[in-house]
């Protein structure tokens, strides 16, 4: 052992996000109640649903979870109808949520957290705690895990109705992914999941109609059980970037590890774009190798004059660890910049890169819902400010951007000692003459109050247009949608 001396005594790192675990580490209650609104007014033109998943609950019995992916899910949902607002948010009530409470104890192993004589789903899986996004699709609401069925839950009450089987053509097994994409073209969904084998890893990709039925089932071998968490549609592909983070499943399965302390990341190794033809027997898919880096979104993608456009949010390293250990992350974030790949798919080769720089910590980015798979320039992400810096972070930021000006960043940072999340939804007016909205959660510490906030998607810089706080504190969430009446 090392002897201690003063040059290796390490400071504490600073605080740079004060009281973040009031937003992490408190009992979650399910509430249902109409909001008022603080400042600002709501537009008269808003009317429909905006749904939020994310994780809560990180403390049980005997047990803090450590990662941000380990909580269960916990939806919400704001109805908007003639300028009234009402809020409810509720448990997923998966098998997992249930047999714990039952019990009175943590039972499964979850994402980052596994502790002596877990459990796992049929001892292969996880138990899945649906926490990851939330869809309507076929005319049910759908709350998603990773590689795992989704469950569907009451549209309006948020009551769990079991899990998704897509009219029975897939099984609790099927590898499902919590990123469905979905074309504005046709309402189609498209989803994907990896297969994790020791000999013939693959990548699964479905396609399913408007109500519900799978069109087609692809499948993409790969060369190694890469983990990946996004994937993008242009109109005739659907793509996806492999990074070389890699799952060993004899480590999760033998030695009990979590999934985090189960994936290996290899920066020596390259990265990949696959891009595959949508359709059954639409043709085989075209992979490119491509220096380093990690992507956990996607941003979007397109063709134009028979080029493929995929636009990534890149990382120098994957972000997964640091989502722990809660509340304390984002300690060594890195910046994450907008990156699009010019590809020639006839000879499957990247023909320009284009950089929009930005030095800070970006994630959840979106785009206007009718844009995905379409040429577009706007988007929107959350951003951390104090990115670069030791101690732990949170987000601060909405930044607004446009590929046509990339040096124009349209953003707004909250006072110290605020913070936002959730994935900032875009929300459309029929009235071509009204820019829009993006609404995102907001919380202060100092109070303990979490609220929803409006922007003028746009004119991010103005400030929120719209301030709807809470009766009750919840967690932060990861990806929201909008649906409109």
């Amino acid at each position: 052992m090392q002897p201690v001396t003063h040059s290796t005594i390490s400071s504490k790192p600073p605080d740079l996000a004060p009281l973040i675990e009031e937003w992490f580490l408190f009992e979650p209650r399910e509430d249902s109640y109409a909001l008022e609104v603080a400042t600002g007014e709501i537009p008269a033109w808003l009317e429909g649903d905006y749904y939020i998943n994310g994780p809560a609950g990180f403390e049980k019995p005997g047990l803090r979870y450590r990662h941000w992916l380990d909580g269960d899910g916990m939806l919400c949902r704001l109805h908007f109808e003639k300028g009234q607002v009402r809020f409810t948010n509720r448990f997923v009530r998966t098998r997992k949520y249930k047999d714990e409470e039952a019990a009175g104890r943590p039972l499964y192993r979850t994402f980052g957290t596994s502790f002596e004589e877990d459990q796992l789903h049929l001892g292969v899986m996880l138990e899945p705690p649906a926490n990851v996004s939330v869809y309507r699709h076929g005319g049910a609401l759908l709350a998603f895990s990773e590689q795992a069925l989704p469950m569907q839950v009451d549209p309006v009450t948020l009551e769990t109705l079991g899990q998704y089987d897509f009219h029975g053509r897939l099984n609790d097994v099927s590898p499902f992914a919590a990123h469905p994409k979905f074309d504005p073209r046709n309402g189609n969904m498209l989803n994907f999941g990896i297969s994790f084998s020791a000999t013939k890893p693959a990548l699964c990709i479905y396609e399913f109609d408007p109500i519900g039925r799978l069109l087609h089932r692809q499948r993409v071998r790969l060369a190694a059980p890469f983990a990946n968490h996004d994937c993008a549609i242009s109109k005739n592909f659907s793509l996806f970037f492999l990074s070389p983070l890699l799952m060993d499943f004899q480590r999760f399965w033998q030695q009990g590890a979590s999934v985090m302390g189960s994936l290996n990341w290899d920066p020596s190794q390259p990265s990949r774009i696959v891009a595959k033809p949508r359709g059954a027997g639409a043709g085989e898919a075209i992979e490119i190798l491509i220096e380093g880096g990690h992507c956990l979104h996607l941003i979007n993608a397109f063709e134009r004059a028979g080029k493929l456009m995929l636009d990534t949010l890149s990382l120098e390293r994957p972000v997964f660890e640091e989502y722990q250990p809660v509340p304390n992350l984002y300690q060594t974030k890195g910046p994450a910049c907008p990156v699009r790949y010019v590809i020639d798919p006839g000879s499957r080769t990247v023909e320009m890169t284009v950089q929009i720089s930005f030095e800070l910590g970006a994630d959840f980015p979106s785009v206007r819902p009718h844009q995905v798979s379409r040429s577009y320039e706007d988007f929107w992400m959350l951003g951390i400010s104090k990115t670069g810096k030791p101690g732990r972070k949170f987000f601060d930021q909405l930044v607004h951007m446009n590929w046509s000006q990339p040096d124009r960043v349209d953003l707004f940072q909250t006072p110290e000692g605020e913070y936002l999340c959730g994935e900032p939804v875009f929300v459309g007016s029929r009235d071509s003459r009204q820019p829009g909205l993006t609404i995102v959660q907001h919380f202060q510490a100092s109070s303990g109050q979490v609220s929803f906030l409006l922007f003028n998607a746009l004119t991010i810089k103005d400030g929120p247009v719209a301030r709807l706080p809470l009766q009750h504190r919840i967690h932060p969430g990861f990806h929201a949608t909008f649906e409109p009446s």
